[in-house]
């Protein structure tokens, strides 16, 4: 099993490349959202959990993702997570995803648990002007996920623009390749997916 890394700033095309290479590998291949290991908080208000800080890596299950992460390497089935941003909580659909070739895993701090990083085989960086990314993430959030463009504009200021600075923008330093022009850099998608494709890009 190769398994693959994506990581950059929020906006920056992470989820847009993970999803163009999986449909250019010839090999059997799932996609994961590390979004997905949000932590619940069931016991909070909606306003309460409205004023997490999202955007720190403590917000995340990493310890999930890691086990997941073995299981699938172990040949071992998993249960699929999802996470409803319009309410700050988990929604897992209750289905299960099965081993697989390649397993493409995206997210802002999918570099910062070092037991998930060791389990990378191939780690690429995005690495995309932060005035682009706030662009982006405005036009998701107010498309997909009920946000308005006050409270985009609040989150960047307040958690999305510090987290970046203090963590997201060193990951870099833990990329096997750094990709230039987000995620829609169909040139690097292309490559990728012939060395996948080929077996020059293998598991450890």
């Amino acid at each position: 099993m190769l398994i693959i890394g994506i990581c950059g700033a929020s906006g920056s095309g992470k989820s847009t490349m993970a999803k163009a290479l999986c449909a250019r590998l010839e090999k059997p291949c799932i996609y994961i959202k590390q979004d997905s290991y949000y932590k619940d908080h069931p016991d909070m208000t909606f306003e309460e959990r409205e004023r997490i800080n999202y955007d720190e890596p403590q917000a995340f299950e990493h310890d999930a993702l890691r086990d997941d992460l073995l299981r699938l390497r172990a040949g071992q089935s998993i249960t699929a997570k999802e996470y409803d941003y319009s309410n700050h909580r988990r929604a897992d659909p209750g289905g299960t995803i099965e081993p697989t070739d390649v397993v493409i895993i995206e997210g802002i701090h999918v570099f910062y648990d070092p037991e998930v990083r060791d389990l990378l085989d191939f780690k690429i960086y995005i690495q995309v002007d932060p005035d682009v990314c706030l662009l982006r993430r405005v036009k998701r959030d107010l498309r997909d996920r009920g946000r308005t463009v006050e409270s985009v504009y609040r989150q960047y200021l307040e958690t999305v623009k510090p987290m970046y600075e203090k963590y997201i923008r060193n990951y870099v330093d833990h990329a096997d390749l750094i990709v230039a022009r987000g995620g829609k850099n169909a040139r690097i998608v292309d490559i990728l997916a012939h060395y996948i494709n080929s077996g020059m890009i293998e598991s450890r």
